[in-house]
């Protein structure tokens, strides 16, 4: 398979994302707005796909990173926000043609910024999808 349904499993993350209750309010992003942006927020970051076809047919392995930002004092808040879109990539369904296989997480990493200003959690998801 290709990387054909990228858009695809891009949009079924965002729409997921966007759906959850959780995460209500939380503003999520696939660019970080030109001069940044304050508060928490999700970040759909980069991609890595392979191709996962079988004898019974085409498919691809996306890891997808999805980053939780935020300048908050400490990294409560980044959890609570990244415990929730764990919840929300659970059900991940792609919204055209194809199908998920499976979504799993696979990592984490939190970080402070070098300044200490900024709380960064990002989560590596394994999205195994097939046409």
């Amino acid at each position: 398979m290709s990387y054909g349904l990228a858009g695809a499993v891009q949009a079924a993350v965002h729409g997921a994302l966007l759906a959850a209750g959780d995460l209500a309010g939380v503003p999520v992003l696939d660019a970080v707005p030109p001069g940044g942006a304050a508060g928490t927020f999700v970040l759909i970051g980069a991609e890595e796909v392979r191709d996962a076809s079988d004898a019974t047919g085409a498919g691809a392995e996306h890891r997808v990173e999805i980053s939780v930002l935020s300048d908050a004092a400490g990294f409560q808040a980044a959890k609570g926000v990244a415990a929730a879109v764990c919840v929300a990539m659970e059900g991940l369904a792609l919204p055209g043609p194809g199908r998920v296989v499976g979504a799993r997480f696979q990592r984490a990493v939190a970080k402070r910024s070098e300044d200490g200003a900024e709380r960064r959690i990002t989560l590596v998801f394994r999205v195994r999808v097939e046409a």
